[in-house]
């Protein structure tokens, strides 16, 4: 079996929901040994996020289980002075530390990265927050629609008709914890080669920003402020959504060569001529006056002819599935993007694997999401407590 990127490596995840958990998902699946390190009571917040109330009630909430597969649990109070002095001794070995709590809450526990780095030196310590460690804002709560109205990202979607319109998933925690995730993994590899480690301060509202790369882009250096165009595409035209005889379907010509292809396929050439059409930013300004035209001959067959046709003649296009269908498409099967994981009292589920396809190294789902507590022994074991002492921590409700 393949060794895999960052097995031997010690990750303490402190963190709890999504953004922190998605981070270090990404570690485990490339093989770091993720210890999470959850409150005594009831564990990550997740464990009662889900769909499935009766999931919630066992601490393994849908939310949960997609987001902490390959990882360890442990129970531990880092109020209590007895869960302090355990953490620091796990931190003497530990490679990361990732939590995403606001600023300044490990400080006041006596934990924050200058005094543990004073215990390990070469640790890798990772704060996730809405704004960052400082800043006028860096203190104020978030969640990941708090961050969506405040990047512009809420302000650019939608149409005339609904506007602001929130992203359909909580897109600023997941970037925000990729992007954690990409910073972690470039300490590591500073570390390699100088022994050093560091500090890193990953915000959200940092991380979402530079994917409107485009869009700010044309305000900053074209001065030109975002317009509400819903499901069409800005960059060019046709490009957007368009209606069909049994749905719509997505049509991406964005080259002058794929345009014409467009009035082929559709038997329009009369639109190639067309002075309002001819050319790529003429066809922009008009694009209301050319999807009708279009919609004409696209509603006299079904999207799947059109896919078919369109894809032929190298012009960009594709149905809109729904989730169910999307997860189940051929080519999301094919690449294994999904993998089965079977979680004790809860059976079988599918989970999502790593996307990045590493031909010597591959990422895997090997272990299903840990329940509450479920590696106390064996890591409070490997610090040296016996079964009595570990019994009666437990007692004082330290772990």
């Amino acid at each position: 079996m393949s060794r895999k990127i960052l097995e031997g490596i010690k990750v303490l995840d402190l963190t709890n929901v999504l953004s922190g958990p998605f981070t270090t998902l990404h570690m485990a699946l490339l093989g770091a040994e993720v210890i999470k390190v959850e409150n005594p009571k009831d564990g990550d917040l997740a464990r009662k996020l889900g769909i499935v109330p009766g999931l919630n009630k066992q601490l393994m909430g849908t939310s949960f289980l997609a987001q902490n597969c390959n990882k360890l649990s442990i129970t531990l109070n880092t109020k209590s002075s007895e869960g302090k002095e355990l953490f620091r001794k796990l931190v003497k070995d530990a490679d990361v530390v990732v939590e995403n709590f606001r600023p300044g809450v490990m400080d006041r526990l006596g934990l924050g990265y200058r005094t543990l780095a004073e215990i390990n030196p070469k640790l890798i310590y990772c704060a996730i927050s809405g704004f960052g460690q400082t800043g006028p804002d860096a203190l104020k709560p978030a969640y990941d629609q708090i961050i969506q109205g405040l990047s512009g990202e809420m302000a650019v979607n939608g149409d005339e008709r609904l506007n602001p319109l929130r992203t359909g998933f909580p897109v600023c925690d997941t970037v925000g914890g990729l992007n954690a995730a990409f910073a972690v993994m470039a300490a590591l590899f500073h570390r390699e080669r100088t022994g050093e480690g560091q500090f890193i301060d990953v915000a959200l509202l940092d991380s979402i920003m530079p994917l409107m790369g485009w869009v700010a882009a044309n305000l900053l250096i074209g001065g030109e402020q975002p317009v509400l165009m819903g499901n069409d595409n800005f960059t060019a035209a046709p490009s957007g959504t368009f209606r069909t005889q049994d749905g719509h379907i997505n049509i991406a010509a964005n080259k002058q060569e794929q345009w014409e292809a467009v009035c082929d396929v559709l038997e329009v050439p009369e639109l190639k001529t067309d002075p309002r059409f001819q050319e790529r930013d003429t066809r922009k300004k008009n694009r209301k006056a050319l999807t009708p035209l279009l919609e004409a001959k696209l509603a006299q067959r079904p999207t799947a002819h059109w896919v078919e046709a369109l894809n032929a003649k190298d012009v960009p296009s594709g149905d809109i599935l729904s989730l169910e269908d999307a997860l189940r498409q051929p080519q999301v099967q094919h690449r294994q993007v999904l993998q089965k994981v079977t979680v004790a009292g809860v059976g079988d589920v599918e989970v999502f694997g790593l996307t990045a396809l590493f031909e010597k190294t591959p990422g895997s789902v090997d272990a299903p999401p840990p329940t509450l507590g479920e590696h106390n022994a064996r890591i409070f074991g490997a610090l040296g407590l016996s079964e009595a002492e570990q019994a009666e921590l437990k007692a004082k409700g330290v772990i």
